[in-house]
C-alpha cells in the first residue's frame, strides 16, 4: 500500500536501542567515517565491492540514533528494491521507527509529492500515469491527426518518436541536438517532432497526464518555480541521501540540489568508474561535479574490497589509472590468494568460443557451478558464435541483454527465406515471407498458404496463383528468388549474398527507425554462415537455444544450474567466481562507434565494469583475426584498453585443440595461435590525421562506418562526416583512426 507523506501524523521518537549499532566492531574506517558524518554536503566514491549499501544501512540507523526523526530523511535509489532492503536493514540494527524513512526510486518519490502539489503547474491530484503504450497511442493519434507519415515509409514510428522526445529530456539537449548525434538519418523530420511533441505536452495537460519524464519534469519545476513549496520541503526532508549517484540524469542533479537547499545535508553515493548508462540520459558530470555545485564538500573513499582477490583488483585498478578524469582511488582486497586473470588472443572467433568452453567445462571439473560462471561482451551479437558452440556442446545457459541469435526479428526474417528451401511445409516460415510482400495482409496470406500446403510444387503453385495485380510482381519475385536460392552447389554464404540483395529494400523499409543498427546483426550472420558448407547444420544450430527460464515449468526453473551470458551493461551490480569477457578487439571493445573523447573514456569504464564482476578468476580473450565490416578477414587488434595493461600483472592462455574441439568454422586447419606475451600487446596504430588535412567533401576511411565523405568541422579536432550505410557521424580526431583517401 502507498504511503503518503503528508501529513506528519507520526510524531518523532526516540529510538529504543540502548548499545549503538554503529561502531569501528561492524564498519571499516572508511565506511565507518561515511557513516557517522551527519551535517553537510558529503560524497562517498565507493569502489566496486566496498559496501555501499552496508554503508548506507548504518547511516540510516545513525541518523534516527542521534535524534533525527525518521520522517525528516529522504533515500532516493535507482529501483525499489534496494530502497526497501536498506530501510529494513536499518529497522533491524535499531528498531522499525526506521520504516517510516521516506525511501524510493526518483519516480516514486515525484509521485507523491506531485499528488500534493501539482495543482501549482496546473494538475489535479488525481493525474493519472501513462506507461508507454499509453504514451505510443497519444502520440501515434496526434501524428495521424496533424497528417503526418502518410505513406511515408521513412516516418518515425509512434514507439522511435516517443523514445527520442523520451531520450532527449533524460539528456538534457535539445531533440536538434540529439538528432544530429545519433539519428542523423531522421533530420528531416525535425520541425514534424517538434510539432508533435508540443502537441503531445499540450494533450497532457489538457487531459491530467502525465508520463514517466513529466514526473521528474515536474518535481523540478514545482521546486524552481514555486519557492515556498521548496521551503516547505525543506523543512520536511532535512537530510537527503542518493545511492548510485553516478547515474542520475541532469534533471535528477538538479532536484537534489534544489531539494537539498539551504542546508546541504546531502550525501551521495556512487562510483564515477561505473558511469555507464549515457545511452539511458545519464550524465558522468553530475558526480564529477557535485563538489563544485557543494562547496564544502566532504570527499570520503571507500577503497577496500570485500569481492575479488587482489590479483584481479590490481589489474582493475590498471584498467581505470588511464581515465582522463576520475576520482582516484585504489581498490584493495584482504583475500590475497589467487591467480592473475588470464589473457587469452585466440585464432578467430571460433577458436575464441571454444576456448571458453574449455574453460568453462575445466572449472566445473573444479566443482564451481555453471551459475557461478559469466561470459560478459560489449554487444549482444558478440556471443552469437559462443551460443552455438556451447549448444553443440549441450551446456545450459541463460543470455541477459540484448537478443539471441533468433529473436531479433530481422534475423527472423532472413532464417525463414532458409527454412522454406529445407521444409517447404514450414507454414510459420512462408506465412512471415508473405507478409513482407507490399499490399499483402494475413487474409490473404492465408489464402495462398492454403494452396501451397494442397500443391506437390509449392514454387510452381507460388508462381501460378492468382495474385492481384497490386502484389502478383511480388510473389513472382519472391518465387524467383526461391527458384535461385535452391540452385545446387551454393555455399551457404552464397545463399545468403542472393538473398540479401532481395531483402534489403525489405529490410529497410521495415526497419526503417534503426535499420543501420540492425545492419551490424546481419553482417555478424553472414560471417557465421562462412563456416558452414551445408545449411542444415546451420539452421540445426540456431534452433538449439535453451529456453528462457520464464518457459520453465516453477518446479524446474530454480533447480537448473545455467552458465549466463551477459551484456555488460545488464551485469551491472552482480558477481560470479569466474569470469570471461570476450571480444576485446579494436573496433568492438572500445567500439568503432566511441568516436568522442566522453563515448572512448565510457568504454573505459565498460571495462573497468566487466573485470570487477569477477571474485577469483578473470579472463580476457580476444580472437586475433576477425571479419571486417566490408566482410575480409583481417588481423584483429587489440582492444586498446588491454594493451595498456602492465604484462606483469596476467598470465597468458594456451589454446589447446583436443580433437572434439575441431574446428567448425575453417575448411582448413589454421596454426594456433601464439599465446599471450607482452610482445602480443604491442601493435602500432596510426598516427591521427592533423585537423588542417581534413576538408569538406574529402573522401576518408573509418575501419567500422567504411568510406565517407567529410561535410564541416564541428569543433577542436572535431568533424561531421557522411557515410552511406550509417548516416552523419561527429568525429574526434583523436580517437576515430580515420585514413585519409583523397
Amino acid at each position: 500500500m502507498q504511503r503518503s507523506l503528508f501529513p506528519l501524523d507520526t510524531p518523532p521518537s526516540a529510538p529504543k536501542a540502548t548499545v549503538s549499532p554503529v561502531s569501528r566492531q561492524h564498519l571499516n574506517e572508511a565506511q565507518y567515517e561515511a557513516a557517522t558524518t551527519v551535517d553537510g554536503p558529503v560524497l562517498v566514491i565507493a569502489g566496486a565491492g566496498s559496501g555501499k549499501t552496508r554503508t548506507l544501512v548504518y547511516r540510516l540507523a545513525h541518523l534516527v540514533e542521534q535524534g533525527v526523526s525518521p520522517e525528516r530523511i529522504l533515500l532516493l535509489t535507482f529501483t525499489r528494491k534496494a530502497a526497501q532492503e536498506m530501510v529494513s536493514r536499518a529497522s533491524l540494527l535499531l528498531d522499525d521507527s526506521c520504516r517510516r524513512v521516506m525511501g524510493g526510486t526518483f519516480h516514486a518519490v515525484a509521485n507523491l509529492l506531485l499528488r500534493r502539489h501539482a495543482h501549482h503547474l496546473g494538475y489535479a491530484p488525481n493525474f493519472t500515469i501513462l506507461d508507454q503504450d499509453d504514451a505510443e497511442g497519444i502520440v501515434n493519434l496526434i501524428k495521424s491527426s496533424l497528417s503526418l507519415g502518410g505513406e511515408s515509409k521513412r516516418f518515425p514510428s509512434k514507439r522511435l518518436i516517443v523514445a527520442i522526445l523520451s531520450k532527449a529530456v533524460n539528456k538534457g539537449i535539445s531533440v536538434a541536438d540529439l538528432l544530429d548525434s545519433e539519428y542523423s538519418h531522421l533530420h528531416d523530420f525535425l520541425d514534424d517532432l517538434l510539432l508533435i511533441r508540443d502537441h503531445y505536452q499540450k494533450f497532457k495537460v489538457e487531459h491530467g497526464l502525465m508520463d514517466y519524464d513529466d514526473l521528474l519534469i515536474n518535481w523540478q519545476r514545482l521546486l524552481a518555480e514555486h519557492p515556498a513549496v521548496r521551503e516547505e520541503l525543506a523543512n520536511r526532508f532535512a537530510y537527503l541521501m542518493v545511492d548510485e549517484y553516478q547515474d542520475t540524469n541532469p534533471i535528477q542533479a538538479e532536484i537534489v540540489r534544489l531539494m537539498a537547499a539551504p542546508r546541504n545535508n546531502v550525501m551521495v553515493v556512487g562510483d564515477d568508474s561505473q558511469s555507464i548508462y549515457s545511452f539511458r540520459g545519464a550524465d558522468f558530470r553530475n558526480i564529477m561535479d557535485f563538489p563544485r555545485l557543494f562547496p564544502g564538500t566532504k570527499i570520503i573513499r571507500l577503497e577496500e574490497n570485500y569481492r575479488s582477490t587482489q590479483p584481479i583488483l590490481s589489474v582493475t585498478n590498471a584498467i581505470i589509472e588511464r581515465a582522463q578524469e576520475k576520482y582516484t582511488k585504489t581498490l584493495y582486497s584482504k583475500i590475497e590468494s589467487g591467480e592473475a586473470p588470464v589473457v587469452h588472443a585466440a585464432r578467430d572467433e571460433g577458436a575464441q568460443a571454444r576456448f571458453v568452453v574449455e574453460k568453462i567445462l575445466a572449472r566445473q571439473a573444479e566443482g564451481v557451478p555453471l551459475s557461478e560462471i559469466a561470459v560478459l561482451f560489449r554487444s549482444g551479437y558478440h556471443s552469437f558464435k559462443l551460443e552455438l558452440e556451447l549448444a553443440n556442446r549441450h551446456l545450459d545457459f541463460e543470455k541477459r541483454g540484448g537478443l539471441k541469435l533468433t529473436e531479433s526479428a530481422h534475423i527472423k526474417d532472413v532464417l525463414a527465406y532458409l527454412r522454406v528451401l529445407l521444409n517447404p511445409q514450414d507454414n510459420l516460415s512462408w506465412n512471415r515471407l508473405l507478409l513482407q510482400l507490399d499490399k499483402v495482409g494475413p487474409k490473404t496470406a492465408q489464402n495462398v498458404l492454403s494452396r501451397l500446403k494442397a500443391a506437390d510444387d509449392p514454387l510452381t503453385a507460388l508462381r501460378t496463383y492468382p495474385a492481384g495485380k497490386s502484389w502478383q510482381a511480388g510473389l513472382l519475385a519472391l518465387a524467383d528468388l526461391l527458384t535461385e536460392l535452391s540452385a545446387p552447389g551454393l555455399a551457404p554464404v552464397a545463399q545468403f549474398d542472393l538473398l540479401m540483395a532481395y531483402y534489403r529494400p525489405t529490410f529497410e523499409r521495415l526497419y526503417h527507425d534503426d535499420y543501420p543498427r540492425r545492419s551490424r546483426d546481419l553482417d555478424q550472420l553472414r560471417m557465421i554462415l562462412e563456416g558452414y558448407t551445408e545449411l542444415q547444420p546451420f539452421l540445426d544450430d540456431t534452433s538449439l537455444d535453451p529456453p528462457q527460464p520464464n518457459d520453465l515449468p516453477a518446479e524446474l526453473a530454480g533447480s537448473r544450474e545455467r552458465l549466463v551470458l551477459s551484456t555488460i551493461h545488464s551485469a551491472k551490480g552482480l558477481e560470479w567466481d569466474t569470469v570471461f569477457i570476450i571480444h576485446l578487439v579494436e573496433g568492438k571493445f572500445p567500439s568503432a562507434q566511441a568516436a568522442l573523447p566522453e563515448q572512448y573514456e565510457e568504454e573505459r569504464r565498460l571495462l573497468y565494469v566487466a573485470a570487477t564482476r569477477a571474485r577469483k578468476r578473470l579472463f580476457f580473450l580476444y580472437p586475433r583475426e576477425v571479419m571486417s565490416p566490408d566482410r575480409y578477414r583481417t588481423a584483429g587488434a587489440i582492444s586498446p584498453f588491454l594493451e595498456e595493461l602492465p604484462p606483469n600483472l596476467m598470465q597468458s592462455g594456451r589454446e589447446s585443440t583436443p580433437s572434439w574441439l575441431a574446428d567448425p568454422w575453417q575448411s582448413e586447419p589454421m596454426a594456433a595461435s601464439p599465446a599471450y606475451t607482452p610482445a602480443t600487446l604491442t601493435t602500432t596504430a596510426p598516427e591521427p590525421p592533423a585537423a588542417a588535412e581534413l576538408k569538406p567533401g574529402m573522401a576518408v576511411k573509418h575501419p567500422f562506418f567504411g568510406q565517407g565523405t567529410v561535410e564541416r568541422e564541428k569543433g577542436p579536432r572535431t568533424f561531421d562526416i557522411y557515410f552511406p550505410r550509417h548516416g552523419r557521424k561527429t568525429l574526434h580526431l583523436d580517437y576515430a583512426r580515420l585514413e585519409v583517401l583523397s
